[in-house]
């Protein structure tokens, strides 16, 4: 009776500690939102603009949110179970999405702002739901 008392008690406390990453976790919705929304002005930059300067604006730009992003993450204290997996996921598929965009952009549309326009929003759309769907968890 007194394991079975034990095992009630671990159970409840793993539980809590699950609520608890749950509700704490709402940072790497906040963390996608600025991940995407920052496609929305490296995407057509990395499109429309061309030469050094352009490379060297669109690096340090790249780089500055990628710090900023990480600096954010690496203060966070709880992560909710899956976040890893997920974040892999999303990454790949912005990064695949990234790669298309850029070489469609240079190679096929030059110039074309209404590619880059969607470009943007189809390189920011997997973060985008991602934040949507990390708010809806933490909840």
């Amino acid at each position: 009776m007194q394991e079975t008392t034990k095992a009630a008690g671990a159970l409840g406390r793993a539980a809590g500690l699950e609520r608890a990453a749950r509700r704490r976790s709402g940072w790497y919705a906040r963390y996608l939102w600025v991940f995407a929304a920052g496609q929305l002005v490296l995407v057509p930059m990395a499109v429309l603009w061309h030469g050094p300067v352009s490379a060297v604006v669109f690096s340090v730009t790249n780089g500055l949110l990628v710090a900023g992003l990480s600096a954010y993450a690496a203060r966070q204290r709880v992560m909710r179970r899956g976040a890893g997996k997920k974040h892999v996921l999303l990454v790949a598929s912005w990064a695949a999405l990234f790669a298309l965009t850029v070489t469609l952009g240079t190679a096929v549309f030059g110039h074309g702002v209404p590619f880059a326009a969607v470009a943007a929003v189809a390189c920011a759309l997997p973060l985008g739901i991602g934040a949507w769907t990390e708010m809806r968890s933490t909840a």
